[in-house]
């Protein structure tokens, strides 16, 4: 009941003009930013924080919400029309949903984005309100050695992803797994892969990876086969989700929200991991499974669910432990700060308009997505109808801005050639893109909880195995790897008898 009185206070303080009027700033900030490749929700909080200085604390934090909920729904948006995602936990989302486009159904996926982003991201802000301490308690009471059970566990699966080749696949993935390395050794260090340039020493954001080997690669593939065939334009199809549609879409949207949101609140979970496991766990769980790779709507559904569900687990132990698991979390935290108002877990009692207002906006703001989102969605899809080259040169110039404005280093530019060059490689020999993002995202992860597990146990290997979590999550993997062979020995053993039958 407490809970419930604290809620309804808050929607007193959200519903003021004044911050309504922050949460539709924000929601419009976030998805214009989220639309620009590389230009994420953290940079533009972080470009805010200076003019916010002189705003009223509940105002300023309503606002950076709505932007990090529209730029999270932003980044999707350009994933499904151009294959270009605006942010890293949306490149899963590049992979059907710009198929889909492709296909002339550009709408249905943006439409399913949207509602599915409004579904995960009202559960979620319930579930950050309702069970916020229990989350965080269990969160933080989880070590090095379970985190690195996860993260091998989401390595292990890639396997679902690797294309019709599995040798393409794990060369793309070992591609991937050496991006990651470039850089300082995190422990020691010491410098790998960086051939002697000092800029490289920090190593490779994802973004720019990402859109350079989706958005330069692709538009690379595209430019050298545009005079080739007749170039037509896309069509849009039908702007509303039929009847399959709805049908396809709701089971993904649920299980990808209860991904995300336990995801978003560990302090090494982020967004990228759920995102994947959604789209793996569609794609077995799928009626259409040969539909994968080719425009399946539950691959858009469920990641999008996922990603949003993230973004109300990730405030859970940012508002309750003063503890951000991403950016933007830390750049909110900052903003706290800048108010002389101290994160933490007195933040609940000191603060509570503030904490509750916060809470109630992330509904309202999910609301406002929806209702701007969805009836925009054939608007959006007609960006498809521009023709190519104008299309194409339009994404490589978005593309090295949002490059360049993650670091703003010239160098970017350079590394963003030379993995678009990558990219129009992989297309080429037939590679597929997937495995080598997946394994720049967890490669360096599971690294560094290798590395903590290991120290934290004076180099025993014990210390991988003595956390309850960790031990399950290890007996999963085991009877992931041993089933295909159970499963082939009993069809071998249940055949003869099957024969002597007849």
């Amino acid at each position: 009941m407490d809970i419930l009185n604290n809620l309804m206070q808050g929607f007193a303080t959200a519903a003021t003009p004044t911050n309504l009027l922050f949460a539709c700033i924000g929601v419009l900030l976030g998805t214009a930013v989220g639309v620009l490749p590389g230009i994420g929700p953290a940079m533009a909080l972080a470009l805010l924080l200076p003019v916010t200085a002189n705003l009223e604390p509940t105002g300023a934090l309503i606002m950076f919400a709505g932007i990090y909920y529209g730029g999270m729904y932003g980044g999707s948006t350009t994933s499904i029309l151009l294959n270009t995602p605006g942010e890293s936990s949306t490149v899963i989302t590049a992979i059907e949903g710009h198929k889909m486009a492709k296909a002339g159904r550009a709408a249905q996926a943006l439409a399913t984005a949207a509602i599915g982003s409004f579904v995960a991201g009202t559960i979620g802000t319930a579930l950050l309100a309702a069970f916020a301490p229990a989350v965080v308690q269990f969160a933080v009471s989880l070590g090095p050695s379970s985190y690195l059970a996860i993260m091998i566990l989401g390595l292990l699966t890639v396997t679902a992803v690797l294309g019709s080749s599995k040798i393409r696949g794990f060369a793309s993935l070992g591609l991937g797994l050496a991006i990651g390395l470039i850089g300082l050794d995190p422990v020691s260090g010491q410098q790998r892969l960086v051939f002697g340039i000092p800029l490289l020493t920090d190593g490779l954001d994802i973004v720019v990876v990402a859109v350079a080997i989706f958005a330069v690669g692709e538009a690379l593939w595209i430019a050298a086969h545009l005079r080739r065939k007749r170039m037509d334009t896309i069509p849009v199809g039908q702007p509303w989700m039929g009847k399959e549609d709805w049908k396809r879409s709701w089971k993904p949207w649920l299980r990808g929200t209860a991904l995300g949101f336990p995801f978003g609140a560990m302090p090494a979970g982020g967004a990228e991991i759920p995102t994947f496991l959604s789209y793996v766990t569609e794609k077995k769980l799928s009626k259409h499974p040969e539909e994968f790779g080719h425009g399946a709507i539950e691959g858009v559904a469920g990641p999008e669910a996922a990603n949003n569900a993230s973004a109300a687990g990730t405030l859970t132990p940012a508002l309750a432990l003063g503890l951000p698991t991403n950016a933007t979390a830390a750049i909110m935290l900052a903003a706290l700060t800048q108010f002389n108002i101290q994160p933490g877990p007195l933040l609940f009692q000191k603060e509570p308009d503030l904490v509750w207002g916060l809470i109630a906006s992330l509904f309202i703001g999910n609301t406002l997505l929806l209702v701007i989102n969805l009836p925009m969605a054939p608007l959006w899809a007609k960006l498809l109808q521009i023709p190519r080259p104008y299309l194409y040169a339009g994404i490589l110039f978005f593309a090295s801005l949002g490059a360049y404005a993650v670091n703003l280093q010239a160098f970017d530019l350079v590394i963003l050639l030379v993995l678009g060059a990558l990219g129009f490689a992989m297309r080429r020999f037939g590679l597929p893109v997937l495995p080598l993002v997946i394994g720049l995202i967890l490669g360096p992860r599971i690294e560094g909880q290798l590395r903590k597990a290991l120290q934290l146990s004076g180099g025993d290997l014990s210390g991988l195995f003595n956390e309850p979590v960790g031990v399950t999550v290890y007996v999963i993997i085991a009877l992931i790897a041993v089933s295909p062979l159970l499963i082939a020995t009993w069809k071998r053993t249940r055949t003869p008898k099957a024969d002597a039958l007849v």
